[in-house]
């Protein structure tokens, strides 16, 4: 089993490829930002048992793992790789959620509720913006449409959740994009998904490890 790797906009994030379905039938995502989000999938278990794994992201054929700061990709890597590689080779037949459900997001799915509007800003989502961040090992989700302000509520997921140019993917890229073909759409505002406090906890934690060791290291005084 070859494993391919890919660099994202996100230089804490990375994308494994197995050269195989990730996702059961390549179809949906599942964002897993916390060790506590992780418990349906034995995969992304595993793999936040890796100290220095801050988040782990399934597409339909890829895995995207984002680190903490300190930990260097040249220890990080291997230790990934053999995690996904014996999880794949162990029963191939394996799924990576339990119950072989995948959560796939209906979020662009088109509703007979749907206004024009709705309906055309979650086909452009689904057909232009989605498969574009994957290529950058995350996905985007719409999260609304606001028809007083002309705002669309869209959360990040992946690599571009902690990317420092999310910003500017969602400003310069999807909001350009709907403003261009749906005149409604006069911005794009990003949501915080449902388990950021467990990221904020997880950089907090990150963080008072970092300043223990600079600490114990007489660089910083206590």
């Amino acid at each position: 089993m070859f494993i391919q790797t890919q660099a994202t906009p996100n230089a804490h994030a990375v994308m494994f490829m197995p050269g195989r379905e990730v996702m059961p039938g390549g179809r949906g995502t599942a964002d897993y930002p916390s060790v506590r989000a992780a418990a349906p999938s034995p995969l992304a278990r595993k793999l936040f048992s890796i100290d220095g794994v801050r988040s782990v992201f399934f597409g339909a054929d890829f895995v995207t793992v984002t680190k903490d700061d300190p930990v260097d990709w040249t220890v990080l890597r291997p230790e990934i790789f053999e995690v996904i590689m014996e999880f794949f080779t162990a029963d191939a037949e394996s799924v990576i959620l339990q119950d072989g459900e995948a959560p796939v997001h209906p979020d662009t799915l088109i509703t007979e509720d749907d206004d024009e509007v709705v309906a055309m800003i979650k086909e452009l989502l689904e057909t232009r913006v989605k498969p574009a961040v994957a290529e950058d090992g995350g996905s985007i989700l719409y999260r609304g449409f606001d028809t007083e302000t002309g705002v669309v509520n869209l959360e990040l997921q992946g690599a571009c959740s902690t990317c420092s140019s999310s910003s500017i993917t969602l400003k310069s890229g999807v909001e350009n994009m709907l403003r261009h073909y749906i005149p409604e759409v006069k911005g794009v505002a990003e949501v915080l998904p449902e388990h950021a406090d467990d990221i904020k906890r997880a950089s907090e934690k990150a963080f008072t490890q970092v300043e223990k060791k600079l600490t114990d290291a007489g660089i910083l005084r206590p």
